[in-house]
């Protein structure tokens, strides 16, 4: 989900600069929100993980990446969080407050949220915590973009590669997914119902949530 993804939506700003978004005002409602959509995006992870039926599209190629690195869920997102933005670089994306915190923060209370949830032993259960998985990943999403505080490391290279090649950007978004499910699938990763069930969901849910998450900044 990126922000020039969502139509009908002239309150959200995806032209200012990291200073520009700091002084746009409501910083103390923005921050907390910020805070807590990263947070439940993180925890909507988990989620996902302990449902065992599928996962969104970066988090099957993070799911096959962890088999061949020593290190946890949360920690590979991070990291493919700041290997994602170096590609930023060439695409002269510019990062804000949001978006280093997004590389940091998802990873965390991922892990976090896979420390104390247990996967369930019933079918049912396992669909139900599956269906929770993405619904609040969608509010989480809308949460975290209508902070106004910068968009996300994937969000970025979406926006960037569409701004260079002139392709729209769900041609663009598609081909990005498709290649890191691909390569995740190579790695062992894990494919499912859940992950066709996210890919169809999340931006019609996310885009529901907006008018209600979304921060007016001041002129």
């Amino acid at each position: 989900m990126t922000i020039e993804e969502i139509p009908g939506r002239p309150e959200l700003r995806n032209d200012l600069g990291p200073l520009d978004q700091l002084r746009a005002g409501r910083m103390t409602r923005r921050l907390t929100q910020l805070a807590l959509g990263l947070f439940l995006y993180g925890a909507s992870l988990a989620m996902m993980v302990r449902a065992g039926l599928g996962l969104a599209p970066w988090d099957v190629l993070h799911s096959g990446l962890v088999r061949h690195v020593p290190v946890t869920l949360g920690q590979m997102v991070v990291l493919t969080s700041f290997a994602v933005l170096l590609l930023w670089i060439p695409l002269a994306e510019v990062p804000g407050l949001g978006t280093l915190a997004n590389a940091v923060a998802v990873g965390l209370a991922a892990d976090a949220t896979l420390a104390v949830l247990s996967a369930p032993d019933q079918l049912w259960a396992r669909v139900a915590l599956l269906l929770a998985g993405v619904v609040l990943n969608a509010l989480a999403t809308a949460a975290y973009i209508g902070s106004q505080l910068g968009r996300g490391a994937r969000d970025g290279l979406m926006t960037g590669l569409a701004r260079r090649t002139g392709w729209s950007l769900r041609l663009v978004r598609t081909g990005i997914e498709v290649s890191v499910v691909l390569l995740g699938l190579v790695l062992g990763g894990v494919l499912g119902l859940g992950t066709v069930l996210y890919a169809l969901a999340i931006g019609p849910l996310a885009q529901l949530a907006l008018p209600w998450l979304t921060v007016r900044l001041d002129p």
